[in-house]
């Protein structure tokens, strides 16, 4: 079902349009504002879509060869090889009196951040962390909200080549130590409390504990949370200088020069969800990244200068550095903290209608809670400046994108995006010349070949089946962190297919050429649309005296996916409410309020391989009604009986 087509005047008007006319004119071709000439276009010819993306976005550093050094190995492809930039200099794009930063808290509290107070607080804050000796590739881990001296502490980290890191404060002690400790970070620098639903959580007196067991920390910065009273004392932690944000954006007289680095330098550190023990650290690049959120911003999301761009999401998610790279398409970003629906459903909305925000983008889980709502928003905000909606995290509904159309604005580009942590970035999204449909993305990425493959690593369409990418692109990670002859990284991705990035979605291709995925095909935990992993539950469960072993496993239920842990009680034990609550308060606590099960059901046997792994994805199957596969492969292929037809599961 078709809900919405570009009108000519906005296919003439857009980006895509613009970056069409130039290839067209430099390469002498023809592509008749075809978004499917113009793809396979980028996928025949990658070297010259890869540099016609630097030109057309003005990136500014030295380019290199446009011709891809290619590699046998699928993730040791060079694009533009020898060229050099300096990610922060391209995103302090702009040096005027006009806004770069609105910060607003979910009490109200408002804050606004100038293009040029924002250069002066980065080039400031980069001299003194090279005062406090942070040099090239050392790490800088960063415990904090989502306000601006995140985004300040993040460019001038970069600046200098450092390599940055960061949590958001939802993550647990454990959590946050199970991540930094593996990077080993020189430099930690935290806000000292956040606020969600109302509630004010203190994030200073988990800093002794993160402390202890992260011995390479020898500085600690501490910020204030924007509207609150300054500290009257700084606290002291022993073998550790602590420092004041305010005396390190100080003014420092000496002039700053962007030094530059290769395309391929190590630019941040993000985290899988820890599925499978300690969270993966995934190494990003400076060039590649950049370059591929240019493509993704200006030519599928039509983001131009001085647009206001709001993202919901936290400092932990890949989507929070996919936001902060707006600004160097020279458009404003908002940053929003806090519980998105605090005191009112509709708050975004409301945000994203005084904000004139162009481009909103959250949660399918939060369009969905919207939706059961069941109020019309076009009553009540007119949206006049929104010209892009962006849905991602899970996937979106077929009544989710009609409920878009009939009640937020309908003349508006929904696009459904999908990627990943791995790639920072996505692999399929939207664009400004084709329609949209219900329940599908648009389209792939524009220089990604990506297809959906069945068990045998055939292509496919109309059928579900894997997400693969078959050609490499610049937003590959490099490598995991410490992770000897890439054998962790090797299996993350290529174990599936033979040199093909396998990416873990279930997909399908639609007739119309869209994507509609259909969530995780591993064992990764995706509630609201935020990837967890399994192994950081089973840590803390295996905590509990009272329980023998535990299974862990995402439902599928209410558009959304629930947790669900099933336990194995020791003998003398049972299952009550005190029990329960103590299980759910120290997931809470060590792990994060994402990862506390919504149902915890005794059982009395694990499914395992003859190898004795626990066996996730075929309980998640059995669960959701779908086909068990390699049932020859289990060691005790009868106790999958127990989890059919459980009544809680039901509601």
């Amino acid at each position: 079902m078709r809900l919405w087509k570009p009108s000519s005047k906005t296919i003439k008007n857009s980006k895509l349009f613009k970056f069409e006319k130039f290839i067209a004119k430099k390469f002498n071709k023809k592509f008749n504002v075809n978004f499917n000439k113009i793809h396979d276009w980028s996928v025949k010819n990658q070297g010259d879509f890869w540099s016609s993306v630097w030109d057309f976005s003005k990136v500014k550093g030295t380019k290199g060869n446009t011709k891809v050094k290619k590699s046998k190995k699928f993730y040791k492809n060079i694009y533009l090889q020898n060229s050099k930039l300096n990610f922060c200099e391209n995103l302090l794009s702009k040096n005027t009196n006009e806004k770069a930063i609105t910060f607003i808290s979910e009490n109200g509290y408002r804050e606004i951040r100038k293009w040029n107070e924002l250069n002066k607080n980065v080039k400031n804050l980069s001299n003194n962390l090279k005062k406090l000796n942070l040099k090239s590739k050392d790490r800088i881990a960063a415990y904090m909200p989502n306000i601006p001296e995140t985004v300040e502490a993040f460019l001038a980290s970069v600046a200098i080549g450092a390599i940055w890191s960061s949590c958001s404060p939802d993550f647990g002690i454990n959590g946050v130590i199970e991540r930094f400790s593996q990077i080993k970070p020189k430099i930690l620098i935290l806000t000292n409390q956040y606020f969600y639903n109302g509630k004010k959580i203190n994030i200073l007196e988990r800093i002794p504990e993160i402390i202890k067991k992260i011995p390479s920390i020898k500085h600690v910065i501490i910020s204030i949370y924007p509207g609150q009273p300054i500290l009257k004392k700084l606290p002291k932690y022993k073998n550790i200088k602590t420092h004041y944000w305010t005396n390190v954006v100080k003014e420092n007289v000496s002039r700053f020069k962007f030094p530059k680095f290769d395309f391929e330098h190590d630019l941040a550190i993000l985290y899988s969800s820890g599925t499978t023990g300690k969270p993966k650290c995934i190494c990003h690049k400076n060039g590649g990244v950049l370059i591929q959120h240019l493509k993704e911003h200006q030519l599928h999301c039509d983001i131009k200068e001085n647009d206001n761009v709001f993202y919901f999401t936290t400092c932990g998610w890949m989507m929070w550095n996919w936001l902060i790279s707006v600004l160097a398409s020279k458009a404003s970003i908002v940053l929003f903290d806090g519980f998105p629906m605090y005191k009112r459903d509709d708050l975004l909305l409301r945000i994203a209608n005084k904000e004139n925000i162009t481009l909103f983008g959250v949660s399918a889980k939060y369009i969905d809670a919207l939706r059961k709502t069941k109020k019309n928003y076009k009553k009540i905000y007119k949206l006049k400046k929104l010209r892009t909606i962006c849905s991602t995290g899970s996937p979106l509904s077929s009544d989710c994108f009609k409920f878009v159309y009939k009640n937020i604005k309908k003349n508006v580009h929904l696009a459904s995006i999908s990627g990943g942590t791995d790639i920072v970035s996505c692999f399929v999204l939207g664009n400004l010349y084709q329609s949209v449909y219900a329940g599908e993305i648009q389209s792939k990425g524009l220089g990604m070949d990506v297809r959906v493959f069945n068990e045998n690593g055939k292509s496919i369409l109309n059928q579900k089946g894997e997400l693969v990418c078959v050609n490499p692109f610049p937003s590959m990670p490099s490598k995991f962190w410490n992770d000897q002859k890439d054998v962790k990284f090797k299996k993350a991705y290529f174990n599936k297919y033979r040199n093909i990035w396998h990416h873990g979605d279930y997909a399908k291709i639609t007739k119309n050429n869209g994507f509609i995925i259909s969530g995780r095909s591993d064992t990764t935990l995706n509630p609201g649309g935020v990837r967890l992993g399994t192994a950081e539950i089973y840590s803390e469960v295996e905590r509990f005296k009272e329980i023998n072993e535990s299974l862990v496993i995402g439902q599928s239920w209410d558009n959304d996916v629930r947790i669900i842990l099933f336990v194995i009680l020791n003998p003398k034990y049972q299952l009550k409410d005190k029990l329960l609550n103590e299980l759910k308060l120290q997931i809470k606590k060590n792990a994060s309020p994402r990862h506390v099960p919504r149902k915890i059901i005794q059982i009395n046997e694990i499914p395992r391989t003859k190898s004795g792994k626990i066996v996730e994805l075929a309980v998640k199957n059995i669960i959701e009604g779908n086909e068990i596969k390699n049932k020859e492969a289990l060691a005790n292929p009868e106790s999958l009986n127990q989890f059919k037809n459980i009544k809680e599961l039901q509601y």
